[in-house]
């Protein structure tokens, strides 16, 4: 048994706890809503997030984050990607012994192009931190929650970090492998949101099954081509973080970016959209992170261009769609060696 903390009580963060509870780990989540924490604590639910889920009582709560920290040695950070420096910031200062910090999170930091283990290492003196380990691939809380069979992976440059997260999260129901390419497990975990904000779209418009697979086939080509780029194992992206995560991303109601882009074909604005959604929407920020990245080393990326243009370009989404379809005729065979690795 060990002492993790889960730092993030939403529905991602509760249902790892749970999985953790579930193994037998003192496991403590933190957020900063003292009537959040007091209902996990009391009647183990966190209804707002994961309705009709009876949580573990082995799970603990707290609103003070020193609390939370105390004594820990895994940490387990699951908060928005717009959160992590503000959240990694008050953390550092109160750990007092090196901890493994684990993230389950998924974007790209606008500007910086930042992943996020590279955030973690810029703001947490390396005197405290053992190692950076990504936890990825296709999973939908909600079915988590249910205990419904799952795959993830666990990423790390250092494998024995990697293998030790595994052995923390690995159940009947819960299966976890490892990979030593943390770029490309970042990469596909963060950008597959963008592409499933872009399949949302065509559903919302309508436009059936045959363009919702050419733009996850196209979509997952132009991560693979970034990816390798950025120095990740093209292979990496024709696995469970790539195009696993793509594929629950782009096809179930559950996911927060299909729905976003579904409402945003049908007509509303972003702003209505975002509002309406009370959750945060990955995509919208690792669109424009993903797109100025793009820019930078110089990647062909169309579809993440397209919604760039239509999310804060004010252009049309069927605009959008047209044009995508109407580009200059290409060859498809052009992108196999970005997933073989030839």
């Amino acid at each position: 048994m060990e002492k993790i903390t889960v730092v993030g009580a939403g529905s991602w963060g509760t249902a790892l706890a749970m999985v953790l509870a579930d193994n037998g780990h003192e496991v403590r989540i933190w957020g900063n809503r003292q009537e959040q924490m007091d209902e996990i604590n009391e009647h183990h639910t966190n209804k707002r997030y994961l309705p009709d889920i009876d949580l573990p009582e082995n799970i603990v709560a707290y609103v003070s984050l020193e609390e939370a920290l105390r004594d820990t040695e895994n940490i387990l950070l699951v908060v928005p990607t717009k959160a992590i420096r503000e959240v990694l910031g008050s953390m550092k200062s109160l750990l007092t012994k090196p901890v493994t910090i684990i993230h389950a999170s998924k974007g790209i930091e606008p500007d910086t192009s930042k992943r996020i283990s590279e955030m973690i290492e810029e703001e947490v003196p390396a005197h405290l931190l053992r190692d950076v380990v990504v936890l990825s691939g296709p999973s939908h809380a909600e079915e988590v929650a249910l205990r419904y069979p799952t795959t993830i992976t666990s990423a790390s440059k250092n494998m024995q970090a990697a293998e030790a997260v595994q052995d923390l999260f690995i159940n009947q129901y819960f299966r976890v492998y490892t990979n030593p390419d943390i770029i490309g497990v970042e990469l596909g975990g963060a950008l597959k949101n963008i592409i499933a904000l872009a399949a949302g779209m065509t559903d919302g418009l309508g436009f059936g099954d045959n363009a919702k697979a050419a733009l996850m086939t196209r979509g997952l080509a132009e991560i693979a081509r970034l990816g390798r780029k950025m120095g990740a194992n093209p292979l990496t992206f024709a696995g469970l973080t790539g195009m696993g995560d793509l594929i629950v991303t782009c096809t179930s109601v559950h996911s927060r970016n299909w729905r976003a882009g579904n409402l945003l074909g049908r007509g509303h604005s972003l702003e209505e959209v975002l509002e309406s959604m009370g959750m945060v929407v990955e995509g919208v920020r690792t669109t424009k992170a993903a797109y100025q990245l793009a820019q930078k080393i110089n990647v062909d990326m169309p579809i993440t261009t397209a919604l760039h243009e239509v999310l804060f370009d004010g252009k049309d989404v069927k605009n959008a769609v047209d044009f995508l379809m109407g580009r200059v005729r290409k060859h498809e065979v052009e992108t196999v060696p970005n997933l073989a690795g030839e």
